[in-house]
């Protein structure tokens, strides 16, 4: 069964962050609360589990997968960014928010959308994610936690241990989370294109 760890959601206690930056290096699979729901995360490139990812959300190569970032200096490695879209991905982060950028070449292949060679980036307003990005150094990998059948992503740690827990090899536990997943905004083509309205507002692209 997954390792449950408890984690003050605003005052993160350092050795407990640094125990979660640990398991990803070490390859885990972790659930872990965000500002909008709870998500799926890893190391960037992990493979197996990106594997584990698609047989338990039971998505295909064409899923969508995000790159959590802690701000937006880390951006430009992974995705080629117009000065127009940054402009707009500063306005809006941190923030509830996923953006589908152009990947560039430094991004592994197997994170990319096959066909659009393009991949979702999010600065997330939530100050455990924060410390563990500043610890781990780099961005994770990232996929919110909705599981086949259901209406909503899972946002109870209690409960995703339950359902998961054999499949996973750590949730954290940080206070509650909101019900609704980001809102995702495709910028790769010029334009933004709302493909999912979620906790981030949409009106002034409406």
């Amino acid at each position: 069964m997954a390792k449950l760890i408890e984690i003050h959601p605003t005052d993160p206690q350092p050795h407990r962050v640094g125990r979660i930056v640990e398991m990803i290096r070490d390859g885990a699979l972790i659930a872990y609360p965000t500002d909008s729901s709870y998500a799926f995360g890893c190391r960037i490139g992990d493979k197996k589990a990106i594997e584990r990812i698609h047989r338990i959300r039971r998505t295909n190569k064409k899923h969508n997968f995000t790159l959590v970032c802690g701000d937006l200096s880390e951006i430009s490695v992974y995705a080629r960014v117009e000065n127009w879209a940054y402009r707009l991905i500063k306005s809006l982060t941190p923030g509830p928010y996923t953006f589908i950028l152009p990947a560039t070449r430094q991004l592994p292949k197997m994170l990319q959308n096959p066909k659009r060679r393009t991949i979702g980036i999010r600065v997330p307003d939530h100050a455990l994610v924060t410390c563990v990005l500043e610890q781990l150094g780099e961005p994770i990998m990232s996929s919110t936690l909705s599981l086949p059948g259901d209406d909503m992503p899972l946002t109870d740690p209690i409960e995703i241990e339950e359902r998961i827990g054999h499949q996973i090899e750590l949730v954290v536990e940080a206070g509650a989370t909101g019900i609704d997943p980001t809102t995702v905004l495709d910028l790769s083509g010029g334009t933004v294109d709302i493909l999912r309205a979620g906790r981030g507002d949409v009106s002034q692209f409406t």
